[in-house]
């Protein structure tokens, strides 16, 4: 019997046509894959950095580094960064010292160092405590530093709702940033916080939330030193403090 045109153009495509379709798909994937990869080569991750400067000078001073108080921070974080990452601003969270005028220079002294290699220096404050000794009846003054915890918290938090950095690196190892490293690892899937310990600070409620961590050990401290003399823009010439020697 004679098939009826109509059933031609109605019938089943033959299996021979599925083998180029299947081919273009193989080719769509691959050419897919291949751009993807390509970008995620030629990418740039954003690095901000944030610095718990107390926790990383005394984690120096307890594992007795005393010798790398002269600390240049931006070399210091550049020296970890792969190629395909770009460090686009340091904070460095602190309070300025009182009733101790000679440790007051010496840390404006240091703290300017950071200001010209382009640190970003935000402050918290310290109160004093007073402190009697009900023998000998001397007192003495106690520091208690105040805010910088909260502020590099909030700093986090917001930069990563603003979306300045794909990779935040924290310098600490002070479990009181647990919820933040946690909240914005859960909440921005397209972002990383990665813990940079400074010495003898490691904690591993801190490594349990963290992407990654990384430990700063005496290597890396003396290799990113701050040269004895650090000229400033205005020509000022600042000097590592003897007692830092």
């Amino acid at each position: 019997m004679k098939q009826d045109s109509s059933e031609k153009v109605n019938a089943p495509p033959r299996w021979g046509i599925i083998p180029k379709m299947l081919s273009l798909e193989k080719f769509l994937y691959k050419d897919t894959i291949h751009w993807r990869n390509k970008f995620m080569k030629d990418k740039k991750y954003r690095v901000k950095a944030y610095v718990d400067g107390s926790n990383l000078y005394f984690g120096m001073i307890d594992a007795g580094f005393r010798n790398c108080k002269w600390l240049n921070v931006d070399k210091l974080i550049r020296s970890f960064l792969r190629s395909n990452q770009e460090l686009v601003e340091i904070k460095y969270f602190t309070s300025r010292i009182t009733h101790n005028p000679p440790k007051q220079k010496r840390q404006t002294t240091y703290l300017e160092a950071l200001e010209s290699t382009g640190v970003n220096l935000i402050y918290g404050s310290y109160q004093a405590k007073f402190t009697d000794c009900r023998k000998c009846g001397n007192s003495w003054i106690i520091p208690n530093e105040k805010m910088t915890d909260v502020n590099l918290a909030t700093h986090l938090l917001m930069d990563a709702f603003q979306d300045q950095y794909d990779i935040a690196i924290v310098v600490s190892g002070d479990s009181d940033f647990v919820p933040c490293i946690q909240s914005v690892n859960e909440h921005f899937l397209d972002k990383s916080v990665i813990v940079f310990f400074p010495p003898l600070r490691r904690n591993e409620s801190v490594v349990a939330v963290a992407r990654a961590f990384q430990m700063i050990g005496r290597k890396k401290l003396v290799e990113n030193q701050f040269p004895l003399h650090v000229r400033k823009e205005d020509g000022f010439v600042l000097e590592r403090p003897d007692e830092w020697s």
